[in-house]
């Protein structure tokens, strides 16, 4: 029976989790390439950061809110 080091196993399982992370990453880029998130107004969503700004500067007016992603 051969045995095998703790490294070899480390070293295996580390390039799995690795190929496994990597073909997730591809699969979930693939599905919101074809099925975007839809855009839609969420009034609560909007209620809370116009309250969160009114409570840090109350004498400005929110006019637009706009969602940034990097």
């Amino acid at each position: 029976m051969a045995s095998t080091s703790i490294l070899s196993v480390c070293i295996a399982a580390f390039i799995l989790i690795f190929i496994l992370l990597s073909v997730l990453s591809v699969m979930m880029r693939a599905l919101t390439y074809f099925f975007p998130p839809i855009e839609t107004q969420d009034s609560a969503a909007i209620a809370a950061i116009t309250t969160a700004y009114h409570s840090i500067y109350p004498d400005r007016k929110v006019t637009r809110i706009k969602e940034t992603t990097k």
